[in-house]
């Protein structure tokens, strides 16, 4: 009980743990623009970004991979674990009790007189409880209570990452299916125009040349459709994926095709604060600088003693039905134990414990950091997509007019066909950079989104 009482009152041994101070600017280093802002994140919004996107097919993709992503099933896993660990630690703070049981049956045989038998029945508990007076085990436990709350964090990361995986996936598929309109269109259009030169050729109004010219452009542009149609199935063999489920199931969901989803008109940002308690990676990070700092504590309870108390108590019979016959025993009582001299490992391993702490606070800084620039370079891309997307798109009207400009001059006698030629590749060339840049406005929001931590919501405690 004197012991017990003096546990109670001793603080652990090692170092205390405070929450790194990481400095941060106030406001982004890059100026905000492209429908984004830096008011507060509106935290249900980020929590569920996809739904501002208004597509509720993805709406529907990303709630099935988070029930049947095998990854963030790993991640699950990888909870439950932790949490039985920190069980294991938990019950070192607890008496330990065995129990103990025994029976011996003997025959002797002798020549000078009668055969003897015996027997023998033993059964006994024995008792042990060490004293945590200098905080050794509950440094264990609280190191293993930070990386329970670690592993929550990493499941966390897992599903943020996914869920933006999954929207850029799909995006893939509604870029590569734009794509192949494009290409379709086009190739329409070059077949009509390769007619055109062979009625022309054969009515002598041209010569050969325009017609082997609109035949390798057709041609070059009919090349094109089975390398999108074999990246169309690889996105949608990897949203299958994404998804827990067998390539190929999703495809007669997404064959049908669809318009690229459009981003919202106005995206709060928040400010670098933000990322310090919203970023799973950073939590994840902190947390395990906790637990670390945790073990240096128990690290250093090895260079003091341990006290126990023990107890037992046991009976032995020489018949299992004559218990009252028995001989009972009782023991108890406290001992202690010192590593006194180890050739100073206990020491070298404190120093390691110590330097592992460092090493993982260096790692929190670097992911504070990296989740910085993530965003930075996610603001970046953002906003200068919606300006190529812009220009993209009055270059692609310039494009139609000066191919219909050319054909019709061209049917008119009134130019040769290398302008029609040059108008529709430049025509095709930018039509398929538009549909490009109108995937990469919609994926560089998703990466925004992903960088800013969203997918997940905040505790009530910490919102």
């Amino acid at each position: 009980m004197l012991l017990a009482i003096i546990a109670a009152g001793c603080a652990a041994v090692g170092p205390r743990y405070v929450r790194p101070e990481v400095p941060v600017y106030p406001d982004w280093n890059n100026k905000l623009e492209g429908n984004t802002n830096g008011t507060g994140m509106d935290v249900q919004i980020l929590a569920e970004w996809w739904t501002s996107l208004g597509d509720p097919r993805l709406s529907r993709l990303i709630e099935r991979a988070a029930a049947g992503n095998l990854d963030l099933k790993k991640a699950q896993a990888r909870v439950r674990e932790a949490r039985a660990r920190r069980g294991i630690a938990e019950a070192g703070l607890f008496p330990g009790l065995d129990g103990s049981g025994s029976a011996r049956w003997s025959h002797t045989i002798t020549d000078t007189g009668p055969d003897t038998t015996s027997s023998g029945y033993a059964a006994g508990f024995d008792a042990a409880w060490e004293v945590d007076i200098f905080g050794g085990v509950r440094r264990s436990v609280e190191a293993a209570e930070r990386d329970l709350e670690a592993s929550e964090e990493d499941l966390r990361n897992v599903l943020v990452s996914l869920l933006a995986e999954v929207a850029l996936n799909y995006l893939d598929v509604r870029i590569y299916q734009d794509l192949l309109t494009v290409a379709e269109d086009n190739l329409e259009s070059q077949s009509e125009t390769w007619q055109l030169t062979r009625w022309r050729y054969e009515a002598g109004l041209s010569d050969e040349l325009a017609v082997q010219q609109a035949r390798y452009n057709l041609e070059n542009t009919r090349s094109q459709i089975p390398t999108l149609r074999t990246a169309l199935e690889a996105a949608m063999n990897r949203v299958a994926v994404l998804l827990g489920e067998q390539p190929g199931r999703v495809h007669s969901e997404l064959e049908q095709r669809e318009p690229i989803p459009v981003p919202p008109l106005d995206v709060a940002v928040g400010v670098p604060a933000d990322l310090l308690r919203r970023r799973p990676d950073i939590r994840r990070a902190e947390r395990e600088l906790a637990a670390q700092t945790a073990r240096v504590g128990v690290a250093m309870a090895d260079l003091y003693p341990r006290f126990t108390l023990s107890g037992s108590i046991g009976l032995e019979s020489l018949s299992s039905n004559s218990v009252s016959s028995g001989i009972l025993s009782l023991a108890g009582g406290p001992g202690i134990s010192w590593a006194i001299f180890k050739g100073g490992a206990i020491r070298q391993n404190i120093e390691v414990q110590s330097a592992l702490q460092e090493q993982a606070l260096i790692q929190y800084e670097d992911a504070v950091l990296g989740a910085i620039e993530e965003v930075e370079n996610a603001l970046v891309a953002y906003a200068e997509v919606q300006q190529r997307r812009q220009a993209l798109s009055e270059a692609t009207r310039a494009a139609q007019n000066a191919a219909l400009l050319a054909e019709h001059k061209y049917e008119a006698g009134l130019t040769d066909f290398t302008n029609v030629l040059d108008a529709q590749r430049s025509l095709l060339s930018f039509q398929e950079q538009l549909a490009q840049s109108n995937g990469a406005v919609t994926g560089n929001l998703v990466r925004l989104y992903k960088a800013l931590g969203g997918g997940w919501t905040l505790p009530a405690n910490e919102r």
